[in-house]
């Protein structure tokens, strides 16, 4: 599977990956992905790679809308 799509995503504090995946399953399950294998805490951002232009659309539409 290739991902050739990026989506920089606001994420602050510890666990990134391990919150993204939470969400993800939650929000967005049929949706394929792929994470880096690790995010710094200092840093206040998560790029997620999609397969296509059509789920970088929806996943941008979708996680604004959950953020509390």
């Amino acid at each position: 599977m290739t991902f050739r799509y990026a989506l920089t995503l606001p994420a602050a504090g510890a666990n990134k990956i391990a919150r993204f995946k939470a969400w993800s399953k939650a929000h967005t399950p049929e949706m394929a992905f792929s994470l880096p294998p690790q995010v710094p805490v200092e840093s206040t951002s998560l790029t997620v790679r999609l397969r296509s232009v059509d789920d970088r659309v929806d996943l941008q539409k979708r996680f604004p809308e959950t953020l509390p």
